[in-house]
C-alpha cells in the first residue's frame, strides 16, 4: 500500500462544496476537479481510449493514515483500495478509496473495473459530493506520472439512500493539460 500523498495546499471545504474556487483554475480543470461527474468517464471522453485500472493494493485499513476526515463516517471494518488509471497506455490518475468491508464485497466484485462502472451496474441511484481539493506531492506520484509535482487532487463521497458508501481520493497527472489546457500548480499563487 502506498502512503497517501502529502497535501501542500488545501481549499476550504465550504468553498469546495459550494463550487466557489479556486478561480485561478481554468474552466475545464474546475469541471474535472469540482464537478460531480465521473472522472473515469471524463478520461475516456477526453482521450478516446477506455480506462484501464491497474490495482496496486486492496487491504484492511485500521490506521486510516492520511485519510480525509470524511472516512470517519464509514462503518468499520474498513478496506482501502489503490489504483492507477490509464488511457491508451498513458497513466492519467491515481486513486484510493475507503470502504466498509461488507460494502466493498458487495460493490467491488470485479476489482479491476473503475468504481463508477461497478456502482452503476443495475442503474442504482448515487449522489456524489466533492469535499476536498488540494495540491499534493509525493516522489512515487512523480515516478508514476513521469512528471514533476505538485499534482491536483480531490476527494469526494458517494452516497446511496442518504448514507455514505465510500470516500474516494483522486490525483491527476499534468499530462491532462494536453486536453484541458494548463493549470496553475503553485500553492502560493492559489493562496492569495
Amino acid at each position: 500500500m502506498l502512503p497517501s500523498p502529502e497535501p501542500l495546499w488545501d481549499a476550504a471545504t465550504a468553498a469546495v462544496i459550494g463550487g466557489d474556487g479556486p478561480w485561478d483554475l481554468p474552466g475545464p480543470w474546475r469541471l474535472l476537479l469540482l464537478g460531480d461527474g465521473s472522472p473515469t468517464r471524463h478520461l475516456r471522453l477526453l482521450t478516446g481510449h477506455p480506462v484501464a485500472v491497474r490495482l496496486i493494493a486492496m487491504e484492511a485499513d485500521v490506521t486510516m493514515a492520511g485519510a480525509p476526515r470524511e472516512v470517519r463516517e464509514l462503518r468499520h471494518p474498513l478496506l482501502r483500495r489503490q489504483v492507477w488509471l490509464a488511457c491508451g497506455g498513458q497513466t492519467l490518475a491515481w486513486a484510493e478509496s475507503w470502504w466498509n468491508q461488507t460494502e466493498a464485497d458487495q460493490h467491488l466484485q470485479d476489482r479491476n473495473l473503475p468504481i463508477w462502472l461497478s456502482l452503476t451496474q443495475g442503474r442504482s441511484e448515487l449522489f456524489r459530493e466533492v469535499d476536498g481539493l488540494a495540491l499534493v506531492q509525493s516522489p512515487w506520484l512523480e515516478t508514476g506520472f513521469a512528471a514533476t509535482g505538485p499534482f491536483w487532487s480531490r476527494h469526494y463521497r458517494f452516497f446511496r439512500q442518504g448514507r455514505e458508501l465510500t470516500v474516494i481520493r483522486e490525483v491527476f497527472s499534468p499530462a491532462l493539460e494536453q486536453w484541458l489546457g494548463p493549470a496553475p500548480r503553485d500553492a502560493l499563487h492559489l493562496a492569495s
